[in-house]
């Protein structure tokens, strides 16, 4: 099987260096001082107990793809794939899969499923109906990835300490198929333990749940979710916020097993772990903001939910993301991680 990693950030960073280190045929897109980084030492992983792993991955850059390939992982950020969808849909296969790994709700949520809004497109999403036009739903899989991966330099990764690490994985009309059972052996011989989930868009809200809350916080704070659990007022901003995302989710016939007092006890004491949309303030990118918040805030508009403290919130995260993109703003360099 030949695998492209269409994006050769922290998550796909990681993923390349598991299956080139299994001995896979894999290639890592890349561009500028990654590519050149990964030319010159290959990918360097270093886990929180010392643990280190150097792999030398091929690589390419957009437009000068050497060839098709059966498996694509996409791990761009979700605002990333519009302007990427020809170059991701001219990559693979035919009879090929595209593994799309992003944050937050996906653009095709609506589609291949019964629903009261089947067909409608979500444009925080897919702004102008790009991606629903260009790329191919039978190629695509839905997943969900649960693993922290800091990236410290050009080619350098930082896995924290964590749990439950795993990719979820899932067909976009919810039916069980061999593809889903070759991606989950595939990365499970990695390494990472995978699930196919038997309802995706409910393993995007479990995850969901969680990003809505910590990654706008801990970007506007520029603050781990640990500090805010302990400030005074930010358990209460936070519950606020998780009770109008799990509206949202009933709204919709949504089930899941997201406990708001289990999350809030989940962050207590951690200071260090940065969420990706906090590493991004401080590297000065864009932010992944309307896949995580402003397409729950479409989506409850389309159930007649209220939700104004995420409303509050995104305007604020909104505006942040309108100064780095206008302005190159790096607020902070990210500090070497360190564990408790």
């Amino acid at each position: 099987m030949r695998i492209l990693i269409y994006g050769a950030g922290a998550i796909g960073g990681y993923l390349g260096a598991l299956l080139a280190q299994r001995g896979e045929d894999v290639t890592l897109l890349a561009r500028g001082a990654t590519r050149a980084a990964l030319a010159r030492d290959g990918l360097q992983v270093t886990w929180h107990d010392g643990r280190k792993l150097y792999v030398h991955v091929p690589t390419c850059e957009p437009g000068q793809l050497p060839g098709r390939f059966d498996l694509v992982i996409v791990t761009l950020k979700s605002m990333q794939l519009p302007e990427a969808a020809r170059a991701i849909a001219a990559a693979v296969t035919p009879d090929g899969a595209l593994l799309m790994v992003q944050n937050g709700l996906p653009w095709w949520y609506f589609d291949r499923v019964p629903s009261p809004w089947a067909g409608t497109q979500l444009r925080s999403l897919d702004p102008d109906g790009a991606l629903a036009a260009t790329l191919d739903l039978d190629r695509v899989v839905g997943a969900v990835i649960y693993k922290p991966v800091m990236a410290t330099a050009p080619g350098q990764l930082f896995i924290p300490a964590a749990k439950g690490e795993r990719l979820i994985v899932g067909e976009v009309d919810d039916r069980p198929t061999p593809r889903l059972q070759r991606i989950a052996d595939l990365v499970g011989g990695a390494g990472l333990p995978v699930e196919i989930a038997p309802d995706i868009r409910a393993a995007k809200w479990e995850k969901l749940l969680v990003n809505l809350v910590w990654n706008p916080l801990c970007a506007l704070t520029q603050s781990p979710s640990g500090f805010i659990a302990a400030a005074p007022g930010g358990p209460a901003l936070a519950r606020a916020m998780m009770a109008e995302g799990l509206a949202v989710t009933r709204s919709l016939g949504v089930s899941t097993g997201f406990d708001p007092d289990a999350e809030l006890r989940r962050v207590e004491g951690n200071f260090t772990q940065q969420p990706s949309m906090l590493q991004d303030v401080r590297a000065g990118r864009p932010l992944e903001w309307q896949a995580i918040v402003g397409a729950v805030i479409e989506t409850a508009a389309l159930t007649g939910v209220p939700v104004p403290t995420l409303t509050t919130i995104a305007a604020c995260v909104g505006v942040l993301d309108q100064r780095i993109r206008a302005d190159g703003v790096a607020f902070s360099p990210i500090p070497r991680p360190t564990s408790n």
